[in-house]
């Protein structure tokens, strides 16, 4: 496995560790449906929680959250609608970015509430 991968693979654990700490009770990790993909799906609370994991082992050349781009967020909507429908359920959904930044036992972690909203179309 390429050392990037790696990185992310570690980046998700410590974000899904971050997680459970703060109460969120993680549904999937890594749930795809066709093409589509989400990294984490939470619920705390009543609320749905999809996280993007954006993993850097430095931020020299740009922030992890700037790598959410329009295009991104399009279509991290598109696999929460897939996930709402294919569960049947219906909860209000926030999305979160969080970033992990470092190497392996050396992280600092952000967690963006409400990062983004879904675009309107």
């Amino acid at each position: 496995m390429a050392e990037h991968n790696i990185l992310g693979k570690a980046g998700e654990e410590e974000a899904v560790k971050f997680l459970m700490s703060h109460g969120y009770t993680i549904c999937h990790r890594n749930w795809r449906r066709g093409r589509k993909e989400l990294d984490i799906v939470a619920e705390k609370e009543g609320e749905l929680i999809v996280v993007e994991v954006k993993t850097r082992k430095d931020t020299l050349f740009a922030q992890p959250h700037d790598a959410v781009t329009p295009l991104k967020v399009r279509r991290i909507v598109q696999a929460t609608d897939a996930y709402l429908r294919f569960f049947k359920l219906d909860l209000p959904v926030r999305f979160d970015i969080i970033t992990v930044v470092g190497e392996q036992n050396c992280f600092t972690i952000e967690h963006i509430k409400e990062a983004f909203y879904p675009p309107v179309s």
